[in-house]
């Protein structure tokens, strides 16, 4: 196991009806002017947005709101918001929504306080100072609820790319499970899907020894396992909600990726697609996690095998891992597709003839070096070959 530092703050408020301490908690936390960030109509017509504007009245908090964020949240919003945040002096920004909402409100965050771009930090420069942010959230999916990541789509080039910094984990998140009871199904798979990868991602790992947060995955991975044609099958189970709401934040807050190397190059070759064709992000990872892990899998074969061993309870092979290691990829897959996600390029609505682009705003876009890194590093031959993989 490696050295590490872990900080995890977030304050996290569970269960139903908790969106109305919003108010007592943005003011716990020292904020007096606060920006409500949220997406599309669904959390205004769902009297959603008033119950939390009354929360605020009720603590004598004046707030302005700034609603339009969308999936793969856009650069140009996150201008507007550090507009408006600096015009009107607010000191607390809280997201309303999923993983996209509380990744812009991160950006409006650091950015309000910066003198430069805010997109020097989604360039690789660190977040070390922002507005403090709260979340009360509404789709079980990205983690960010308790992570320090945000990923933005910046919309001159079409790039899609992350930054990080405790700075931006926020101060509290309210998590009611009973707000992602009217989510359709496939929005509540491809949230699923996502979870997964996060658990995935740190699985595959080169550090030995790490079996303390080995073991926290592949339990994470059964809970999404057991839990996912649960609420697929009845949306309105509110116990399955719960824990999948939980296992989300677990997954992402980096409790279980500690004193080990993470992987992540799923998503980054998932986000050129999701920056391209605006699918949804849990739906491209259902498809670039098989192709990947089929295309790295000699790496450390026995890792892929273990998890077909712990998590889909494949019987183990030990004079050919290769074939359980493959038989834990296909069971994988195969889940993906019993929860309504993606298999292939076409369903996605991908296409085979931007693969070139693809591959070159994936290696090169945004200052990359011609390779991404991680449990393999990656050139353009590896990744248009997985690319091909997904077709």
């Amino acid at each position: 196991m490696d050295n590490f530092t872990f900080y995890s703050p977030t304050c996290f408020v569970f269960g139903k009806d908790t969106e109305s301490q919003a108010g007592a908690l943005v003011k716990r936390f020292g904020g007096s002017r606060v920006l409500i960030h949220y997406g599309g109509g669904s959390a205004v017509r769902s009297g959603l947005i008033d119950r939390v504007k009354a929360s605020l009245k009720a603590e004598g908090l004046p707030c302005y709101q700034l609603g339009g964020v969308r999936p793969n949240p856009r650069s140009g919003l996150v201008y507007e918001g550090i507009e408006l945040c600096k015009k009107e002096n607010i000191d607390f920004i809280l997201a309303v929504g999923g993983g996209s909402s509380i990744d812009s409100a991160k950006a409006i965050a650091a950015g309000t306080v910066y003198d430069g771009d805010f997109w020097d930090f989604y360039s690789g420069k660190r977040i070390e100072n922002a507005l403090p942010i709260g979340t009360v959230l509404t789709i079980a999916a990205a983690g960010s609820e308790g992570s320090p990541d945000s990923v933005i789509t910046r919309e001159d080039g079409m790039f899609k790319r992350g930054a990080s910094g405790d700075a931006i984990r926020p101060k509290f998140s309210i998590l009611n499970p009973a707000l992602t009871q009217t989510l359709p199904p496939y929005q509540t798979a491809a949230g699923i899907t996502d979870i997964m990868a996060h658990l995935y991602e740190r699985y595959l790992t080169n550090t030995r020894e790490v079996e303390v947060t080995d073991r926290l995955i592949e339990a994470l991975l059964l809970t999404m396992i057991h839990e996912g044609p649960r609420v697929i099958e009845n949306p309105d189970n509110y116990d399955a909600r719960a824990n999948i709401m939980w296992a989300g934040m677990m997954a992402h807050n980096n409790s279980c990726g500690v004193g080990r190397s993470q992987d992540w190059n799923s998503h980054n070759i998932e986000h050129e697609l999701s920056a391209l064709y605006d699918c949804a992000h849990g739906a491209g990872l259902a498809v670039t996690l098989p192709a990947v892990f089929t295309y790295v899998m000699n790496h450390d074969v026995m890792r892929f095998a273990r998890a077909a061993v712990r998590v889909w309870g494949c019987q183990m092979d030990f004079d050919h891992p290769e074939v359980t290691a493959r038989e834990g990829i296909e069971k994988l897959r195969r889940f993906f597709i019993s929860i309504g996600m993606p298999r292939n390029f076409a369903e996605l609505g991908a296409r085979e003839e931007d693969i070139p682009a693809l591959v070159q705003a994936l290696c090169y876009g945004n200052g990359r070096p011609g390779s991404i890194s991680g449990f393999v590093t990656l050139d353009e031959a590896d990744c248009e070959k997985i690319y091909h993989l997904m077709l």
